[in-house]
């Protein structure tokens, strides 16, 4: 009998000890949860409050591009040292800054087209031609610069038909993990990799040149805020015309207060021997309607980026006659 009772007792102390053990999983298991729980909340409060923080550094930009514009709606200079500037912004338990740059600087891939009729989109020549010559300016060799150009207007344009040097749907089905060109504008120049020919090498060359606007109007260059280091954008206007360093040293001469118009900066120095058509010349422009804002947000350890798209012209053909406005916002870095 008392071996019985001795077995008895043991067997129950094995079951309590067995019921603790799965207790102590459970609130284990349960612990982690709520603390998973309680640091995603967190999380989620902190990327909610540094949204705000962009959202009312947003509405500062609008204030300041406002008072650029409002200066003279017909020139934008780099008067007010506000182009590439880091702005602190005084956050409470935080820290942000935020930095204006000229978006109408760079090669816009969706002015390879033309929007004939509303969503319908035909291929722009003399934008191809140009967007070759950029990048054998930038050391592309020339035959792929001219193939790369000529595939990424088809890849936007609205039709199916091969344009000169271009691909259309025939060539992208016929490669591993086959596809279909877009067709319509490119809403981020990341697009561009999918394009034939348009290798990472050759991606990370352009990247810092180009952009995807949603506009397709002609590339409009601010001869004002580039910098003479972006000279190949100049030079790009007129292929085989004008050499990078006569389009380097036309900006280095810029006067303090900016061209006043871009006839005044055809006749300067070595560029008045030019004379080029009046639709290329315009290009050259001494506004910009498209303005950056890249705001960073930081708040213990969580870290929020901003690239938020502004319009100068708030929609309106010229500057001045509506306030400015956002037009498109990215969360996080760009690639």
């Amino acid at each position: 009998m008392n071996r019985g009772q001795s077995d008895e007792r043991g067997a129950a102390l094995l079951s309590v000890l067995l019921l603790v053990a799965v207790m102590a999983v459970i609130a284990a298991t349960a612990l982690d949860r709520l603390t998973l729980a309680t640091r995603i909340a967190g999380s989620a409060a902190t990327v909610d409050q540094g949204r705000a923080y962009s959202f009312a550094a947003e509405q500062i930009a609008l204030r300041r591009v406002a008072d650029l514009v409002g200066r003279d709606p017909a020139k934008l200079t780099l008067a007010g040292d506000w182009l590439g500037r880091d702005f602190t912004l005084p956050l409470p338990n935080g820290q942000g800054t935020a930095r204006l740059t000229d978006a109408s600087n760079c090669f816009n891939l969706n002015s390879l087209v033309a929007e004939t009729i509303p969503g319908r989109f035909t291929q722009r020549p003399g934008g191809t031609g140009q967007f070759a010559e950029l990048m054998t300016l930038l050391g592309v060799n020339t035959d792929e610069a001219r193939m790369v150009a000529g595939a990424t207007a088809d890849w936007i344009d609205s039709d199916s038909v091969d344009g000169p040097l271009g691909a259309e749907d025939g060539v992208y089905r016929s490669l591993p993990g086959s596809y279909l060109p877009a067709n319509r504008k490119m809403a981020d120049i990341s697009e561009l990799r999918a394009v034939r020919g348009v290798t990472p090498k050759l991606y990370a060359r352009l990247k810092p040149w180009i952009c995807a606007l949603p506009a397709t109007d002609p590339v409009k260059l601010n001869i004002n805020t580039l910098a003479p280091e972006q000279a190949p954008l100049v030079a790009m206007l007129l292929p085989g015309q004008l050499t990078v360093a006569e389009a380097r040293a036309a900006l280095a001469a810029r006067p303090a207060g900016g061209y006043g118009s871009s006839v005044r900066f055809w006749e300067s120095g070595p560029l008045a021997r030019l004379d080029p058509p009046t639709d290329v010349a315009e290009q050259a422009g001494v506004t910009s309607r498209w303005l950056i804002l890249k705001t960073d947000v930081t708040m213990g350890d969580g870290f929020l980026t901003s690239v938020s798209l502004i319009d100068a012209n708030g929609g309106a053909p010229s500057a001045g006659q509506m306030p400015p406005v956002i037009v498109r916002r990215d969360w996080g870095e760009t690639d």
